[in-house]
């Protein structure tokens, strides 16, 4: 919609004034949606009216020039930046926005930001690139799902946004099979298909709306002070608690999930969990479980 309402503006000033019909046909839309965006830019400030008669049509009124609107230099860069960073999410049409407002700004946006959806092999690239196309068409989509347990279900959803919290990509979507609102990992999504089925979106409650995925558990874990750079690398300043010995204390904030488990282990002998005690006897099992596949496997290539 935003490449639209631009491109209307950029439109009308150079050519002053245009037909509704036109206008729906240089946009592939009707000429209802036309009138609804001259309302919606009418609203945000921008001086636009439809003249009647022989020559009419729609245009804006003589003295607006863009860049000469309420606008500083500051937000004019703010404007653009906000683009680049739309067009990293692979946004379509930004980019031929970004050099139209470019122009009309006198000015070189900064590119200050860079983002990668994907992992680092790249494999996971084209997933992130289909749930986008899912949201933005209100398409739905249906994989396999692995539970916290390791259970595995079909699931059909209607997605809405896609969430980065703590190192993990989620996906909140309304879940046909369980009739509800849920936050999916991706990294526990298999077998991912677009449907050609459409959906309305629906109605959330405000508790529903939240947008924090899952309930965490704190969880105590003394670390030995050697371990100081990675602690600082994947724990927040808030989390970490320095001992009078030089050692850590790290009250994670987490969901509790294979994830967290390997955080965990990855410390080796440097970390030791002090609570909750579910969590401590899981990273005790499956400690002794490592070690009896050492034992199983001696003399084994």
């Amino acid at each position: 919609m935003i490449n639209r309402l631009l491109g209307m503006i950029y439109i009308l000033m150079k050519q002053g004034t245009v037909t509704a019909a036109e206008l729906a046909e240089r946009f592939e839309v009707s000429a209802r949606t036309i009138y609804r965006d001259m309302d919606t830019l009418s609203a945000a400030g921008i001086p636009i009216y439809a003249k009647k008669g022989k020559n009419g049509g729609i245009c804006l009124t003589e003295q607006f020039v863009l860049d000469k609107m309420l606008i500083t230099q500051e937000e004019q860069q703010e404007i653009l930046s906000g683009l680049i960073s739309l067009r990293e999410t692979r946004a379509e049409g930004e980019e031929h926005i970004l050099q139209k407002l470019g122009a009309f700004f006198k000015t070189d946006p900064i590119d200050w930001l860079a983002i990668d959806l994907s992992d680092w092999s790249g494999s996971r690239e084209q997933l992130y690139e289909d749930i986008r196309t899912a949201i933005l068409g209100r398409r739905l989509i249906r994989f396999d799902y692995y539970g916290k347990q390791g259970e595995m279900s079909r699931r059909t959803v209607e997605p809405v946004k896609l969430l980065f919290k703590e190192y993990t990509w989620y996906l909140k979507a309304f879940c046909r099979e369980r009739n509800a609102w849920r936050v999916f990992k991706l990294f526990r999504m298999k077998r991912f298909e677009m449907l050609d089925e459409t959906f309305v979106p629906r109605q959330e409650s405000d508790q529903e709306t939240k947008d924090s995925p899952v309930p965490l558990t704190v969880i105590d874990i003394w670390i030995d002070k050697k371990e100081a750079y990675r602690i600082y690398d994947r724990f927040g300043e808030e989390e970490i608690e320095v001992l009078p010995d030089g050692n850590f204390m790290v009250h994670m904030h987490a969901e509790v999930d294979d994830w967290v488990y390997g955080v965990i282990l990855g410390f080796g002998p440097s970390a030791r969990v002090l609570a909750p005690e579910p969590v401590r006897q899981e990273v005790r099992r499956r400690i002794l479980d490592m070690a009896r596949q050492y034992e199983n496997s001696e003399g084994r290539i």
